[in-house]
């Protein structure tokens, strides 16, 4: 039961960790855009 708990864990806090790196690439990705959308003006 502690092992089914730990994997439970620790897929968990893996899940967090990926959304928290997309989310982060996606907002670098629309500052770029910006910045491209700034330098066709």
């Amino acid at each position: 039961m502690k092992f089914i708990s730990t994997l439970l864990v620790l897929a968990f806090a893996f899940t967090l960790s990926a959304c928290n790196t997309v989310e982060g690439a996606g907002k670098d990705i629309q500052k770029g855009g910006e910045a491209i959308e700034d330098a066709a003006k």
